[in-house]
């Protein structure tokens, strides 16, 4: 395991001798405080050149610093000028010229200021603040990349909610990464995450499901029985059936009433303890599993019908009660009790988020399937109606997935009984395999899920790559231990040795890292967790491959250690958002 800087000396798990005054450096995010601190500098120039009138620009309200591309253009880099140039009336270089004239970095770890193309701040930073990066990724150890919220959102993330009629299958293994990633990314920005699993267990494909197994235990007692044309045919339903009847003798004494009542509570629960096992060995847990009967047996869809006309949202047609969700954006009147008196689908799910909202969540994320893309404003509609803001509802649409093996498509459905399931693709490519493939696309994009690739030993796959490159370092570490190299604190390094274009690119990369969290985590990208650690990984196999670590002259191998070792904290961190292990040994 990578040995860590705590503040005190300590014996690491490779055997390493620790020793660092880094506590107070835990505290403090030099990163950003280096950002802060040019930024700062930045506005003063403004200010300076306002007063002196050189400059008639109205107040600044945000000043970017980014990362260039190019090492050529610096290691932070703003457009200040550019966004000036138009208010003040001059061309962004003499504005640029203007403010690096005024410029005070005395504070900042700042070596030059350049002014590049049509007037960007171009900002090269000391190898001393590299230092400082490495010390405070390794005293912050697994709390690198993230934070402590001043006032963290309470946020319900509900995703997966498959019906509890078949096992997982690999769109619902798709959604439970994406969802499980979200959910941890969520709490690494400091909020307060609740994950919830939203149990369909009521309505007509409940009673399906009961019929499919009705007829099963029938064809177990011998008897000629057909599957219901709507139902399931699946050999699962089989499965269950059999484990019922052997669990339950009694069950061949009731009539086929009490059998079918029985069956729409035991079935369905059995299904959803099923549902259970798949998601966990996938390493997904959820904090709440809400059930819809519930909703219903406490009368509270018929509670919701009744706050919606006391607000006035609800009109009677045709003997139905109609919600007026037009009056919040929605292209049509929608139909919340049928004229028979059934509550619709529409108004248990009005009920539902009425619940959360009644748990004290102030936003709510949902995740859904691409055919529930027309449901969004219907429910969004419904939230406001029922006195929420429009944006306290969140929903994110994952498209689907298609799994390819030798370049063809594996078929799926549920219906015939074929579909490939959730248990079976990470029985064949492995847990970490499926989750690391299933968060490289965007949740809106299709995804081609290439079986045979997911399960290759080589550079080619890349969760065997990465997680290789946290191997090498293990291994590296290793051979340290056994040679007796006794491994300095970064406060005893000299960051002037790591000048390689190979060093200061993983350096950039790591400092890239806590803004690559709160990004992927406020734009609901989990995806850029996964990019991000194929990144850093190949650039430290490219140092791997061009820069010796141990067997160095001894201040240039402890830079190098360290710097080592900075990565492998970094590699862990982000793996451990998607849900990925970190192996020793491959």
């Amino acid at each position: 395991m990578p040995t860590r800087f705590s503040g005190a000396t300590r014996r690491s798990s490779t055997g390493f001798r620790e020793r660092s005054n880094l506590k107070e450096l835990d505290e403090v995010d030099v990163i950003a405080k280096q950002r802060d601190m040019i930024a700062s500098a930045l506005q003063a120039a403004v200010d300076r050149c306002a007063a002196e009138g050189v400059l008639q620009v109205g107040p600044v309200h945000e000043i970017h610093l980014e990362a260039p591309r190019s090492k050529e253009h610096g290691h932070l880099a703003t457009n200040l000028a550019l966004v000036l140039g138009s208010e003040a009336g001059l061309p962004p270089r003499k504005v640029a010229e203007l403010l690096v004239d005024k410029l005070d970095l005395e504070e900042a770890a700042v070596r030059r200021v350049e002014i590049a193309g049509p007037g960007f701040i171009n900002f090269h930073l000391s190898q001393d603040w590299w230092g400082k990066l490495l010390a405070v990724v390794l005293a912050k150890g697994p709390r690198y990349g993230r934070r402590t919220a001043k006032n963290p959102q309470k946020i319900q993330l509900e995703f997966v909610s498959a019906n509890p009629t078949g096992p997982m299958n690999v769109v619902n293994a798709r959604a439970a990464a994406v969802g499980d990633c979200l959910a941890r990314l969520l709490a690494a920005v400091g909020e307060d995450v609740s994950k919830e699993f939203y149990v369909n267990d009521s309505g007509n494909q409940a009673d399906q499901f009961a019929r499919s197994l009705e007829a099963r235990f029938r064809q177990l007692l011998g008897e000629d029985a057909k599957i219901p044309p709507d139902g399931y045919p699946g050999e699962y339903v089989l499965d269950v059936a059999k484990e019922l009847f052997d669990e339950h003798p009694e069950l061949v004494k009731m009539s086929p009433e009490e059998r079918l009542e029985f069956f729409q509570q035991q079935g369905l629960d059995r299904m959803v303890e099923w549902q259970r096992r798949d998601l966990e060995a996938f390493g997904v847990t959820f904090d709440v599993w809400f059930r819809e009967r519930d909703l219903h047996q406490a009368g509270q869809v018929e509670a919701v019908v009744r706050e919606l006309q006391k607000r006035g949202h609800i009109y009677e047609e045709d003997g139905a009660l109609w919600f007026r969700s037009t009056a919040y954006g929605d292209d049509k009147d929608r139909v919340l009790v049928r004229s028979d008196g059934q509550p619709t689908y529409l108004a248990a799910d009005i009920a539902y988020h009425r619940n959360k909202y009644g748990r004290g969540f102030d936003r709510v994320i949902d995740i859904w399937g691409p055919d529930h893309h027309g449901y969004i404003a219907r429910m969004k509609a419904a939230v406001q109606a029922l006195g929420r803001k429009e944006d306290d509802l969140e929903v994110i649409i994952l498209q689907l997935v298609n799994l390819l093996r030798g370049g063809q498509q594996v078929r799926m459905s549920k219906r015939t009984g074929t579909f490939v399931g959730m248990a079976e693709l990470v029985e064949e490519v492995g847990r970490d395999a499926a989750r690391f493939f299933f968060l490289m696309r965007s949740p809106e994009s299709h995804l081609d899920f290439d079986l045979d690739l997911a399960q290759e030993q080589s550079a080619d796959n890349p969760v065997y790559y990465v997680q290789y490159a946290h191997a090498r370092i293990c291994s590296i570490l290793r051979q340290a231990e056994e040679r007796g190299i006794a491994l300095p604190g970064p406060e005893g390094i000299d960051a002037d040795l790591l000048a390689t274009d190979h060093e200061e690119e993983l350096l950039k990369c790591l400092v890239a890292f806590p803004r690559e969290v709160e990004a992927a985590a406020l734009r609901r990208e989990p995806h850029r967790i996964a990019h991000y650690v194929q990144e850093l990984a190949s650039l430290f196999h490219s140092f791997y491959t061009h820069c010796r670590v141990i067997g160095e002259e001894e201040e240039l191998q402890a830079a190098r250690l360290t710097l080592v070792m900075g990565v492998q904290t970094v590699l862990s961190n982000a793996l451990e958002l998607l849900g990925v292990s970190a192996p020793e040994v491959m």
